[in-house]
Protein backbone atom coordinates (compact mmCIF):
# COMPACT_ATOMS: atom_id res chain seq x y z
CA UNK A 1 0.00 0.00 0.00
CA UNK A 2 1.25 3.47 -0.87
CA UNK A 3 0.39 6.97 0.31
CA UNK A 4 -0.65 9.66 -2.13
CA UNK A 5 -0.56 13.43 -1.82
CA UNK A 6 -4.29 13.71 -2.51
CA UNK A 7 -7.23 12.45 -0.49
CA UNK A 8 -5.96 13.87 2.79
CA UNK A 9 -3.00 11.49 2.81
CA UNK A 10 -5.25 8.47 2.53
CA UNK A 11 -3.43 5.17 2.03
CA UNK A 12 -3.70 3.83 -1.50
CA UNK A 13 -3.30 0.42 -3.02
CA UNK A 14 -1.18 0.24 -6.13
CA UNK A 15 -2.18 -1.57 -9.34
CA UNK A 16 -1.29 -5.23 -8.91
CA UNK A 17 -1.69 -5.26 -5.12
CA UNK A 18 -3.66 -8.19 -3.67
CA UNK A 19 -6.50 -7.39 -1.25
CA UNK A 20 -9.64 -9.09 0.09
CA UNK A 21 -13.19 -8.16 -0.94
CA UNK A 22 -15.40 -9.42 1.90
CA UNK A 23 -19.05 -9.48 3.00
CA UNK A 24 -20.40 -9.81 6.53
CA UNK A 25 -23.42 -11.96 7.25
CA UNK A 26 -26.73 -10.12 7.56
CA UNK A 27 -27.59 -11.76 10.87
CA UNK A 28 -24.19 -11.13 12.50
CA UNK A 29 -20.82 -9.53 11.80
CA UNK A 30 -18.99 -12.72 10.86
CA UNK A 31 -17.41 -12.74 7.42
CA UNK A 32 -19.14 -15.29 5.19
CA UNK A 33 -17.91 -14.24 1.73
CA UNK A 34 -14.25 -13.54 0.99
CA UNK A 35 -12.74 -13.05 -2.47
CA UNK A 36 -9.06 -12.34 -3.03
CA UNK A 37 -8.73 -9.74 -5.79
CA UNK A 38 -6.08 -7.72 -7.62
CA UNK A 39 -6.22 -3.92 -7.51
CA UNK A 40 -6.69 -2.30 -10.91
CA UNK A 41 -7.15 1.30 -9.77
CA UNK A 42 -7.53 3.03 -6.40
CA UNK A 43 -8.31 6.77 -6.41
CA UNK A 44 -10.59 9.21 -4.60
CA UNK A 45 -13.27 8.45 -7.17
CA UNK A 46 -13.02 4.71 -7.73
CA UNK A 47 -11.75 1.38 -6.47
CA UNK A 48 -11.47 -1.14 -9.30
CA UNK A 49 -10.42 -4.74 -8.65
CA UNK A 50 -10.14 -7.93 -10.70
CA UNK A 51 -11.21 -11.36 -9.49
CA UNK A 52 -9.37 -13.83 -11.69
CA UNK A 53 -10.71 -17.18 -12.91
CA UNK A 54 -9.78 -19.98 -10.53
CA UNK A 55 -9.55 -17.75 -7.45
CA UNK A 56 -10.03 -19.66 -4.21
CA UNK A 57 -12.95 -17.96 -2.42
CA UNK A 58 -15.00 -18.38 0.74
CA UNK A 59 -18.77 -18.70 0.33
CA UNK A 60 -21.72 -19.61 2.56
CA UNK A 61 -23.33 -23.04 2.35
CA UNK A 62 -25.97 -24.85 4.35
CA UNK A 63 -24.77 -26.74 7.41
CA UNK A 64 -25.05 -30.02 5.50
CA UNK A 65 -22.83 -28.66 2.72
CA UNK A 66 -25.56 -28.05 0.15
CA UNK A 67 -25.74 -24.84 -1.86
CA UNK A 68 -27.77 -22.07 -0.26
CA UNK A 69 -29.92 -21.89 -3.41
CA UNK A 70 -30.90 -25.54 -3.02
CA UNK A 71 -32.85 -24.56 0.09
CA UNK A 72 -36.49 -23.51 -0.49
CA UNK A 73 -36.95 -19.75 -0.33
CA UNK A 74 -39.15 -19.99 2.77
CA UNK A 75 -36.27 -21.37 4.87
CA UNK A 76 -33.27 -20.16 2.86
CA UNK A 77 -32.32 -17.49 5.40
CA UNK A 78 -33.21 -19.38 8.58
CA UNK A 79 -31.60 -22.78 7.88
CA UNK A 80 -28.24 -23.26 9.67
CA UNK A 81 -25.21 -22.26 7.61
CA UNK A 82 -21.46 -22.56 7.56
CA UNK A 83 -18.77 -21.56 5.07
CA UNK A 84 -16.67 -23.47 2.57
CA UNK A 85 -13.98 -22.69 0.02
CA UNK A 86 -14.19 -23.23 -3.72
CA UNK A 87 -12.62 -21.97 -6.93
CA UNK A 88 -14.36 -19.18 -8.84
CA UNK A 89 -15.73 -21.03 -11.83
CA UNK A 90 -16.46 -18.06 -14.10
CA UNK A 91 -14.33 -16.16 -16.59
CA UNK A 92 -13.40 -13.51 -14.03
CA UNK A 93 -15.14 -10.41 -12.66
CA UNK A 94 -14.14 -6.75 -12.70
CA UNK A 95 -15.61 -4.93 -9.68
CA UNK A 96 -15.99 -1.15 -9.60
CA UNK A 97 -16.96 0.82 -6.49
CA UNK A 98 -17.18 4.54 -5.76
CA UNK A 99 -16.49 5.30 -2.08
CA UNK A 100 -19.96 6.30 -0.86
CA UNK A 101 -22.22 4.45 -3.29
CA UNK A 102 -24.48 1.82 -1.68
CA UNK A 103 -23.68 -0.53 -4.55
CA UNK A 104 -20.80 -1.84 -6.62
CA UNK A 105 -20.84 -2.50 -10.36
CA UNK A 106 -19.48 -5.80 -11.66
CA UNK A 107 -18.59 -6.66 -15.25
CA UNK A 108 -18.91 -10.17 -16.68
CA UNK A 109 -17.59 -11.64 -19.92
CA UNK A 110 -18.26 -14.80 -21.89
CA UNK A 111 -15.28 -16.96 -22.95
CA UNK A 112 -13.18 -15.15 -25.53
CA UNK A 113 -13.80 -11.80 -23.82
CA UNK A 114 -17.24 -11.30 -25.34
CA UNK A 115 -18.88 -8.80 -22.99
CA UNK A 116 -21.92 -10.25 -21.23
CA UNK A 117 -23.37 -7.67 -18.83
CA UNK A 118 -22.96 -5.24 -15.96
CA UNK A 119 -24.33 -6.28 -12.57
CA UNK A 120 -25.25 -3.76 -9.88
CA UNK A 121 -24.83 -5.34 -6.45
CA UNK A 122 -26.74 -3.30 -3.86
CA UNK A 123 -24.72 -3.33 -0.65
CA UNK A 124 -23.52 -1.31 2.32
CA UNK A 125 -20.86 1.26 1.30
CA UNK A 126 -17.55 -0.52 1.69
CA UNK A 127 -15.35 -0.04 4.76
CA UNK A 128 -11.64 0.08 3.94
CA UNK A 129 -9.09 -1.67 6.11
CA UNK A 130 -5.44 -2.49 5.67
CA UNK A 131 -6.16 -5.79 3.93
CA UNK A 132 -9.13 -4.88 1.76
CA UNK A 133 -12.76 -3.78 1.94
CA UNK A 134 -15.77 -5.10 3.88
CA UNK A 135 -19.46 -4.68 3.11
CA UNK A 136 -22.87 -6.28 3.68
CA UNK A 137 -24.96 -7.54 0.79
CA UNK A 138 -28.51 -6.18 0.48
CA UNK A 139 -29.98 -9.04 -1.61
CA UNK A 140 -31.48 -6.89 -4.38
CA UNK A 141 -29.52 -6.55 -7.63
CA UNK A 142 -29.80 -5.11 -11.14
CA UNK A 143 -28.63 -6.63 -14.42
CA UNK A 144 -27.63 -4.17 -17.16
CA UNK A 145 -27.27 -5.49 -20.69
CA UNK A 146 -24.98 -4.29 -23.48
CA UNK A 147 -27.95 -2.56 -25.17
CA UNK A 148 -28.47 -0.59 -21.91
CA UNK A 149 -31.69 -2.41 -21.04
CA UNK A 150 -31.89 -3.36 -17.37
CA UNK A 151 -33.95 -5.51 -15.01
CA UNK A 152 -34.23 -6.20 -11.30
CA UNK A 153 -32.79 -9.43 -9.91
CA UNK A 154 -33.50 -11.40 -6.73
CA UNK A 155 -36.59 -9.45 -5.71
CA UNK A 156 -37.99 -12.65 -4.16
CA UNK A 157 -34.90 -13.07 -1.99
CA UNK A 158 -35.02 -9.41 -0.98
CA UNK A 159 -38.63 -9.74 0.17
CA UNK A 160 -37.93 -12.99 2.01
CA UNK A 161 -34.95 -11.43 3.80
CA UNK A 162 -37.25 -8.61 4.89
CA UNK A 163 -39.93 -11.05 6.08
CA UNK A 164 -37.51 -13.00 8.29
CA UNK A 165 -36.00 -9.86 9.78
CA UNK A 166 -32.62 -9.70 8.06
CA UNK A 167 -33.67 -6.26 6.81
CA UNK A 168 -35.80 -3.89 8.85
CA UNK A 169 -38.59 -1.99 7.12
CA UNK A 170 -36.46 1.16 7.33
CA UNK A 171 -33.40 -0.56 5.89
CA UNK A 172 -35.45 -2.17 3.12
CA UNK A 173 -36.73 1.28 2.22
CA UNK A 174 -33.16 2.60 2.00
CA UNK A 175 -32.17 -0.32 -0.23
CA UNK A 176 -35.10 0.36 -2.56
CA UNK A 177 -34.12 4.02 -2.64
CA UNK A 178 -30.54 3.06 -3.48
CA UNK A 179 -31.84 0.82 -6.24
CA UNK A 180 -33.85 3.67 -7.73
CA UNK A 181 -30.76 5.90 -7.61
CA UNK A 182 -28.76 3.21 -9.41
CA UNK A 183 -31.48 2.95 -12.06
CA UNK A 184 -31.26 6.72 -12.51
CA UNK A 185 -27.54 6.38 -13.09
CA UNK A 186 -28.13 3.59 -15.61
CA UNK A 187 -30.79 5.58 -17.45
CA UNK A 188 -28.47 8.59 -17.66
CA UNK A 189 -25.62 6.25 -18.64
CA UNK A 190 -23.32 7.81 -16.10
CA UNK A 191 -20.01 6.51 -14.74
CA UNK A 192 -18.90 3.76 -14.69
CA UNK A 193 -21.17 2.49 -17.49
CA UNK A 194 -20.02 5.14 -19.97
CA UNK A 195 -16.32 4.72 -19.22
CA UNK A 196 -15.45 1.81 -21.51
CA UNK A 197 -14.54 -0.70 -18.81
CA UNK A 198 -15.99 -3.48 -20.96
CA UNK A 199 -12.87 -3.07 -23.13
CA UNK A 200 -10.50 -3.42 -20.17
CA UNK A 201 -8.22 -6.47 -19.90
CA UNK A 202 -6.09 -7.70 -16.96
CA UNK A 203 -2.31 -7.57 -17.04
CA UNK A 204 -1.23 -11.07 -18.15
CA UNK A 205 1.65 -10.93 -15.66
CA UNK A 206 -0.72 -10.82 -12.67
CA UNK A 207 -0.75 -13.93 -10.52
CA UNK A 208 -3.99 -15.25 -9.04
CA UNK A 209 -4.18 -13.96 -5.44
CA UNK A 210 -3.97 -16.53 -2.65
CA UNK A 211 -6.70 -16.94 -0.03
CA UNK A 212 -4.91 -16.38 3.31
CA UNK A 213 -5.48 -18.68 6.27
CA UNK A 214 -6.71 -15.72 8.33
CA UNK A 215 -9.22 -14.53 5.69
CA UNK A 216 -11.79 -13.79 8.43
CA UNK A 217 -9.45 -11.75 10.64
CA UNK A 218 -10.68 -8.66 12.43
CA UNK A 219 -9.80 -5.67 10.23
CA UNK A 220 -7.45 -2.86 11.11
CA UNK A 221 -9.31 0.09 9.66
CA UNK A 222 -7.78 2.82 7.50
CA UNK A 223 -9.09 6.30 6.72
CA UNK A 224 -12.46 6.22 4.89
Amino acid sequence: MTDTAGGAGRARWAPGDHILWRYRGNADDRIHICRPVTVVRDTDELLAVWMAPGTQCVRPVLADGKSVHEEPLATRYTAPRTTTTSRWWGTGVLKLARPDDPWSVWLFWEPGWRFKNWYVNLEEPRTRWTGGVDSEDHFLDISVHPDRAWNWLDEDEFEQARRVGLLSAEQAGRVREAGRAAVGLITAWGAPFRDGWENWRPDPRWAVPRLPDDWDRTPVHTAP
